[in-house]
């Protein structure tokens, strides 16, 4: 492929000279914390990130580190605006038909792919076509084949009609199903080189991906909403965080995601106020325990119920987060309004958990200090991913705790498109802890509905519960919020008796900036959905583009 070069290659081409003009790690440097000048063009944003991408199609990938690299590369019809209301991408309007069935986008003209190419309804026509398409292996289709009919009605106007009611709908046209029909069609997408090398409109491109090291993207001087100041986003790979930090403080990196010691104890000097921004809010993640339910050893509800009982969340809290988020208790963040506040709480309860796998049949027969069934013993492994250590540190306490109520655990840590592809995909696991980056909008029949489990989509514990199922398809069917509200909070009330998971925590965001970077804005929706807008003032630049 094209952009897998090795390094020797890239300086080919051009070299970065990675010369400091007082920038972070120089000795004596006045802090970075200060008026600067007006916006400029230049320097390059350096981002340390424990996970490479696994595939640049949006449509194709369901992991964090493809989808934020994808984000920049790619767009959507519609997108979310700070306030959590949605806004146009590439449609300029749209009108919706009095029954709410009905969406005809009006897209913005002379738009075109960084190849040249003007962008027009064929790419999004193409595009809703191929997710669709039965054979292409998405996780994503669910929300466009409520579409009974979509249609081209001139160059710049593509119009869709729904069968039924379709609360998500508007929200779904985001950058999954925007293509260039101009290079793919009549190729099969999941074979060609157009994931690892993609064509987008978006506001940087694909220069160069060395596999295992780094990814860089150069801006897209042609971006519809306008050049972005920063030339080129790097994302290092650096599957430790101490490393990464290591490299932040030395100036190897320029953005991060602090773990909880680092933004609580390790950030706190001078240097770090001078020359650093942190922020902290709440995100739209949870991280989780998840169960194989096809697994023998948690097919019974008892099971699930005992091990929640028997985890500490305000341990984990506490000692791993360092307070930095709240306890999860279903598949909504608090204080937003699909959550249920009242759903089946699981405090650390060790007694009651032993008292549960006695009635589900578990008992010490041989005096091991280790529960057994059948003459099996209750022992099985935690998967997590390799680099996340509020996730591993998550698995160790769960061990410990476990270990009181008479189950072995142990912990297996793999890299993350490895655990992905060949275990989560495969379901080939007993027991996880991930998390899942949720959207505003509610509806999660991606990650519940019974029929969710082929491989590549999101219902990978196999749950199945024909309520939850009606219940799914309810809150998606009408435009009531009310209504809605009502499906969901029962959603939250069955899985909490249910557990296909224990839901452990909701973390905050807490990354990390360097002070040369001006520009940022923090929202609900992050701090990164106007980094076009991030510049740095040409005194504070760092990195040139020689030749």
């Amino acid at each position: 492929m094209r952009n897998t070069l090795t390094a020797l290659a890239i300086l080919s081409v051009a070299i970065f000279a990675f010369g400091c003009k007082g920038g972070p790690g120089a000795g004596g440097q006045e802090s970075l914390n200060k008026a600067a000048g007006p916006p400029a063009y230049g320097d390059a944003l350096i981002e340390g990130t424990i996970g490479e991408p696994t595939i640049l199609i949006p449509m194709l990938s369901g992991d964090a580190a493809s989808q934020d690299v994808a984000g920049l590369i790619f767009n959507g019809l519609v997108k979310y605006d700070t306030d959590l209301s949605i806004i146009g991408d590439l449609a300029e309007s749209w009108d919706i038909s009095k029954d709410g069935l009905t969406i005809t986008f009006h897209l913005r003209k002379g738009v075109r792919w960084t190849d040249g190419k003007e962008f027009t309804a064929e790419d999004v026509k193409f595009g809703f076509d191929t997710i669709t398409d039965k054979k292409t292996l998405t996780a994503y289709s669910e929300d466009f084949l409520q579409v009974k009919k979509a249609e081209v009605l001139d160059r710049y106007t593509f119009r869709v009609t729904y069968g039924k009611p379709y609360a998500p709908a508007l929200a779904s046209w985001g950058n999954l199903v925007v293509l260039p029909k101009h290079l793919l069609e009549g190729k099969d997408l999941t074979k060609g080189e157009f994931g690892r090398d993609p064509v987008g409109m978006g506001p940087y491109k694909l220069a160069t991906w060395v596999p295992g090291q780094e990814l860089t993207l150069e801006s897209n001087h042609d971006y519809f909403a306008g050049r972005p100041y920063i030339d080129r986003f790097i994302y290092r790979i650096i599957p430790d965080t101490a490393t990464m930090f290591l490299e932040l403080q030395t100036g190897g990196v320029d953005m991060m995601g602090l773990n909880p010691i680092q933004y609580t104890k390790q950030t706190e000097s001078e240097y770090f106020k001078n020359n650093f921004q942190k922020f902290r809010y709440p995100q739209f993640v949870y991280t989780y325990l998840g169960f194989n339910l096809k697994h023998p050893f948690f097919q019974d509800r008892r099971v699930r119920q005992a091990i929640a009982y028997a985890i500490d969340k305000k341990e984990i809290i506490d000692v791993v987060l360092f307070g930095l988020g709240s306890s999860a208790t279903g598949p909504y963040v608090p204080h937003t309004w699909p959550y249920n506040p009242d759903v089946k709480k699981y405090p650390y309860d060790p007694a009651r958990a032993k008292a549960l796998l006695r009635e589900a049949g578990w008992k010490d027969t041989d005096g091991d200090g280790i529960l057994d069934k059948d003459g099996r013993p209750f022992r099985f492994t935690i998967l997590t991913n390799m680099g996340n250590t509020l996730r591993m540190n998550t698995a160790t306490i769960i061990q410990w705790r476990l270990a009181k109520v008479g189950i072995k655990v142990d912990i297996k840590v793999l890299e993350w498109s490895t655990f992905v592809n060949e275990f989560i995909d495969k379901r080939r696991f007993e027991a996880v802890i991930l998390g899942w980056q949720i959207s505003p909008d509610p509806d999660q029949y991606d990650i519940w509905y019974s029929k969710k489990t082929k491989e590549k989509e999101f219902n990978f514990v196999s749950y199945s519960n024909p309520e939850v199922d009606a219940l799914l398809e309810k809150g998606r069917r009408t435009y009531n919020i009310e209504e809605r509200k009502k499906a969901y909070f029962r959603i939250q009330e069955v899985l909490a008796e249910d557990l296909p998971y224990v839901f452990l925590y909701v973390p905050d965001a807490t990354p990390i900036v360097n002070a040369r970077f001006k520009g940022i804005r923090p929202s609900p929706i992050g701090i990164t959905y106007n980094l076009p807008k991030w510049y740095v003032p040409g005194e504070l630049q760092r990195h040139h583009l020689v030749p």
